[in-house]
């Protein structure tokens, strides 16, 4: 296999990027992979992104919102990134014939994303087998179950080796404005982003579940009072018995509800959530291990630099001499 090309350099060198888009994908979603590299272009005067629309043989592609995009045939691309676009009927795109196009584009090098349901292309093509991925929460605890070997995370985007992906669109704009950034600056990046009145910008680990807060509310009330209870005692975390005290039920009851609601336990949840912003500080502050430590709720530095490492593969300090 070829190595995987560098797009994560800064360069002034125009990206050439691939556009593959499966049937039933949502146009938000595609807006959101085109777009900042059409502002990008427009507010550097000049070509940083070149982009090229692409299915299986060249067929049109029917968007959810009943517009036909026309395309070309994945066969001929030839390119630096190819971002794989899927929505619905998800079993029913990921065919033999797309799978070996996918491994072709590995192979030959080229970084591959997936937006929103295109993680599980990747995943079903065994393509994120020991990387760490992400997908949209209505569909985490069918991925996990489906792909025990891919190492799922509840972020907004996730990047490992040649591949990323993101839990939908929204996320999407945050990963191709981290791109603009690692190639062109955050100036650029920060105007792209005004450019669509997009505020904040979020980091990839920030967890999808801070979003999707409202909608557990409606039928897990106590779940979502904990979730936000949870965000708030990062630096002093309590343990799961005393958070279902401070509710009012049993431990037990507790773990219950929080899986139904989240699809996860409160204690791996909670841990995620912690180690997260421990990676958020690690590569935004310039405070010291032990800082980041103490602030995300770890007594011991010993015990704070395993979980990091076992969570993320590599120490703060490799992290940061990565970014």
């Amino acid at each position: 296999m070829i190595s995987a090309k560098n797009i994560w350099q800064n360069t002034d060198a125009p990206l050439h990027v691939g556009l593959l888009v499966l049937n039933e994908s949502n146009m938000l979603s595609l807006a959101a992979a085109v777009d900042p590299m059409r502002a990008c272009n427009r507010r550097a005067d000049r070509v940083l992104f070149s982009w090229q629309f692409l299915a299986q043989g060249g067929q049109e592609v029917s968007l959810t919102s009943g517009m036909v995009l026309q395309t070309e045939d994945i066969s001929g691309f030839i390119g630096d990134l190819l971002i794989l676009v899927a929505g619905f009927a998800l079993e029913q795109h990921s065919t033999p014939a797309l799978t070996i196009a996918l491994r072709r584009c590995v192979v030959d090098g080229t970084h591959l994303w997936g937006v929103d349901g295109g993680s599980w292309v990747m995943a079903q093509a065994g393509l994120l087998d020991g990387h760490r991925a992400t997908c949209h929460w209505e569909d985490a605890e069918a991925f996990a179950r489906r792909f025990s070997a891919v190492n799922l995370v509840p972020d907004r985007y996730a990047i490992s080796g040649p591949f990323a992906t993101t839990g939908g669109a929204s996320p999407c704009i945050d990963l191709m404005l981290h791109l603009i950034t690692s190639r062109h600056g955050r100036a650029l990046s920060e105007r792209v982003a005004a450019a669509f009145i997009y505020d904040p910008i979020h980091a990839g680990e920030a967890p999808q579940q801070m979003i999707a807060t409202t909608r557990i509310a409606a039928k897990h009330p106590r779940i979502a009072r904990i979730l936000k209870q949870m965000e708030n005692l990062i630096d002093s975390p309590p343990t799961i018995k005393a958070l279902a005290r401070a509710n009012g039920i049993s431990t037990r009851k507790l773990e219950l509800e929080f899986k139904a609601a989240t699809g996860r336990a409160p204690g791996t949840y909670f841990l995620d959530l912690r180690l997260s912003e421990a990676r958020r500080r690690a590569i935004d502050s310039a405070q010291s291990v032990q800082e980041i430590a103490l602030a995300c709720g770890f007594t011991s530095q010993a015990s704070f630099a395993r979980a990091f490492r076992q969570a993320f593969g590599q120490s703060v300090t490799a992290l940061r001499r990565q970014h």
